[in-house]
């Protein structure tokens, strides 16, 4: 196996989904560390976390955005950025810097509602409305357009006719926790290769 890939996770609100991939990470299932914690917001439960378990933390200084926050990841020697719910646009050329290295996690079965102005409870609300039977979650690389980089894998829920916009956001919730740790860690393993313009997970 390689050595461990170097992680910066970017998260602005409580960091579930960073928190499920460090949980791995100490089980050792996950041959990678997470040098880094970046957020926007420094009032998030996610920079609590990582500072309680001795994890640095990067708050965006909003005058030197992109220059500095290039610089800090680069330090680094990262290998690998995940944005565990990042509610802002990462910089382009943080994005061309990183492409196929930049993994994010969507709550819906892209390309279905993704995009701009689909995030949080709008992305279950559009799946009531749709009448669809199904939804789930999506972890993709991240190109220049919102939500439209290339899908890695995907897990689907069903739903069920007494299901609201709540409801449905709990149960993808807990399939990310499961979804984005498999892909960090097929990443982290060399396993994520490509086949027809498409990345590909093969086994071990």
């Amino acid at each position: 196996m390689s050595n461990k890939k170097n992680i910066v996770v970017f998260a602005s609100g409580t960091g579930s989904n960073f928190i499920s991939i460090y949980n791995q990470i100490k089980k050792r299932d996950i041959n990678g560390s997470i040098v880094l914690l970046i957020s926007n917001n420094i009032n998030c439960l996610a920079i609590d976390f990582a500072k309680n378990n001795n994890i640095n933390t990067y708050i965006i200084d909003k005058v030197k955005y992109e220059e500095s926050l290039l610089q800090k990841i680069e330090s680094l020697e990262t290998d690998l950025i995940v944005l565990a719910g990042y509610l802002k646009m990462i910089p382009l050329q943080i994005i061309l810097n990183y492409k196929n290295r930049m993994l994010n996690i969507h709550p819906s079965l892209l390309p279905k509602f993704g995009g701009k102005g689909y995030y949080g409870m709008n992305v279950h609300k559009a799946a009531i409305e749709s009448g669809d039977s199904i939804s789930g979650a999506t972890v993709h690389f991240v190109n220049e357009k919102y939500d439209d980089g290339p899908i890695i894998k995907q897990e689907k829920i069903k739903i069920n006719k007494n299901d609201n916009a709540e409801s449905i956001a709990k149960r993808i919730l807990k399939i990310e926790h499961i979804l984005l740790p498999f892909v960090v860690k097929a990443f982290c393993e060399d396993r994520i290769l490509w086949q027809d313009n498409q990345p590909l997970i093969i086994k071990k």
